[in-house]
């Protein structure tokens, strides 16, 4: 292969997509190619993550990826010093995200060994002590942007502040806040990562010495050992499932059915034993209608506590699955049943040494196991519903000010942009006169939607350039399921032809069914009993319709991905990392889904 080849095409041979040439001018420089780059650029190997952002971010939303990143990085280079692993660099193209690991120099591992064993042991060793700790520091990082409040403007500086000599004015609590606002995104992002890296590193451990043994073992079968532990991402869809049984306790599924949230929780308060019904309703709502629709990170994401009308239809869809006899439950002692049988038969292979090795290390799993999953309720759906709320609040200040016709005007602007529009708004309030961008800023705006909804038409190429000769970091192997499998399957999906896909067999099973395409949570709605589910990522929140569903297929997932897990929870076959499945699928086609193989045919 000479320098001028690459298995997947070069960043300097994605063209712009027509409409949005201009593309670049919304994100920092730092993410985005340069030419004076382009030689080192092309040297390292780029995946998409679409996993995390499915859609081109606005600019705004590019703070998600900066932050992200960074303090992913800083745990594996600069706290934990896993020994092969250093940080992720980001990348946008045509507006979506692209990654890349930093290998650490083969001549710098060992040294790095101690380090690690010494910093990453003593987590390991207080595990549940630390873990509780954190939950305390984010419950009160929650509170703290909670009680941020961005007051509009008056005509003038309070008489009280005169006479008390305050020497301040109005503004200075908005740029304060606001400031504050964006640190407490910077700590919900180390807070997010404390855990995060180590808890995947004990995943590739374990996963490592297993294939070790037996290197013809199933990925699947190794997932399956670490089933069936309890996860706080399936309470919010337990407590719907438990209200739809109250319903029907209650008798109370009449009025629940009418109208839209609205009427329908008017007409169940006016029903007899409604009452007691609503209190339900209103206690599961906290924490756990704190839920995204998507995976959280992008601000277009819907939450539950903002719009009832849909925790409200899956409870209205559970109560239909009840009512014709079918069962609603996780078949957990199933599972719990087949990860023990399977935990055993594999444990009883090794020898009294490799036993011992065996239960230190799939022990430690079943120990952070919770955390792996239960951090992503916290952050990415608690912690930044609440971020996109006050940065809404704060946008309704600029909005007033006439930089734009709506709150969503502030998502087309930078972080940097945002401070300057800031100052411009202060600074015009301060002379009496209007600001500058009230001129300036609509134009830019409708230009970035316009080259935003011209890039969403496009579905992104799933990797640049050439993989590099082995993956180790955690993240890569365990939630994006990057590996040289994965991306052999790519390299060949061209001439795979448009019948068929190869992706990661993540849970076991064999459907067929109907293919319904999602571009968007907001087309959960048209699933159908039995629909196989084709889409770029799924999320914690999409867990009511997967008792619906016959199976799961996604362009990017590992084997710990949540559309992974979740479905082997459920008993659902799914096939993860296809890289092309939402370009080559269509709504309507017949599929087969082989979780076994993680083939996906078109039939």
């Amino acid at each position: 292969m000479n320098e001028h080849t690459s298995l997947f095409p070069r960043p300097s041979d994605v063209a712009p997509v027509a409409g949005a040439e201009d593309w670049k001018e919304m994100y920092p420089y730092y993410m985005v190619p340069q030419p004076e780059l382009k030689e080192q650029d092309e040297q390292k190997f780029w995946f998409c993550n679409s996993q995390h952002w499915p859609a081109p971010l606005r600019p705004f939303e590019t703070m998600q990826l900066e932050y992200s990143g960074k303090t992913l990085s800083q745990y594996n280079t600069r706290q934990w010093m896993i020994p092969p692993a250093n940080g992720i660099e980001g990348r946008i193209i045509n507006g979506y995200v692209y990654m890349s690991m930093v290998p650490v120099p083969p001549e710098e591992i060992e040294a790095r060994i101690p380090e690690f064993m010494q910093r990453a042991g003593y987590y390991f060793q207080n595990w549940p002590r630390l873990v509780e700790a954190w939950e305390v520091k984010v419950r009160g990082l929650i509170d703290e942007m909670e009680a941020i409040t961005f007051d509009a403007l008056p005509e003038s500086i309070p008489m009280e502040w005169v006479v008390e000599g305050k020497g301040l004015d109005n503004t200075t609590d908005i740029m304060e806040n606001w400031d504050n606002l964006l640190n407490c995104f910077h700590r919900v992002w180390q807070y997010h990562f404390e855990f995060l890296n180590l808890g995947y590193a004990a995943y590739v451990d374990f996963f490592a010495f297993i294939k070790s043994q037996f290197p013809t073992i199933p990925d699947q079968a190794v997932a399956k050992m670490v089933q069936g532990v309890d996860s706080l991402l399936f309470r919010p869809d337990d407590e719907l499932k438990a209200l739809a049984k109250l319903a029907i306790k209650l008798d109370v599924t009449a009025p629940l059915g009418t109208g839209d949230a609205d009427a329908a929780l008017a007409a169940v308060a006016a029903a007899p034993n409604g009452a007691e019904w609503i209190e339900a309703w209103e206690a599961a709502q906290d924490p756990w209608f704190n839920l995204s629709t998507g995976s959280g990170l992008l601000s277009s994401d819907k939450r539950w506590i903002d719009h009832f009308d849909i925790p409200l239809g899956y409870i209205r869809d559970y109560i239909g699955q009840l009512q014709a006899g079918e069962t609603i439950d996780r078949p957990v002692d199933d599972l719990r049943a087949e990860r023990d049988r399977i935990t055993a038969e594999y444990r009883e292979l090794f020898d009294e040494e490799g036993q011992a090795a065996f239960d230190q290390k799939i022990g430690l799993c079943h120990v952070v196991f919770p955390y792996v999953e239960d951090h992503n309720f916290f952050i990415e759906h608690w912690s930044m519903g609440v971020f996109w709320r006050k940065v809404r609040e704060f946008s309704r200040l600029l909005q007033a000010a006439g930089f734009y016709e709506d709150e969503e005007g502030l998502f087309y602007m930078t972080r940097v942009e945002v401070r300057e529009a800031m100052f411009d708004m202060v600074n015009a309030f301060s002379s009496g006169v209007e600001p500058v961008g009230k001129a300036i800023w609509p134009a830019k705006i409708a230009k970035r939607k316009a080259m935003l909804e011209a890039m969403g038409k496009e579905r992104p190429i799933p990797a640049l350039n050439n993989p590099p000769e082995q993956i180790e970091e955690p993240f890569t192997i365990m939630l994006w399921g990057i590996n040289d499998e994965t991306i052999a399957k790519w390299a060949a999906a061209s001439e795979q032809g448009d019948d068929k896909l190869s992706g990661m067999a993540a849970s076991p099973g064999v459907v067929e069914g109907t293919a319904r395409v999602l571009q968007s949570p907001d087309q959960l709605g048209e699933l159908e009993k039995g629909d196989i589910l084709v889409a770029s990522v799924t999320a914690p929140s999409w867990a009511p319709v997967f008792g619906k569903i016959g199976a799961a297929v996604t362009d990017i997932g590992g084997i710990m991905s949540h559309a992974a897990i979740v479905c082997r929870e459920y008993g659902l076959p799914a096939v993860t990392g296809t890289g092309f499945a939402t370009a080559k699928i269509k709504t309507g086609m017949k599929l087969r889904v082989d979780g076994n193989t993680g083939e996906v045919t078109v039939l």
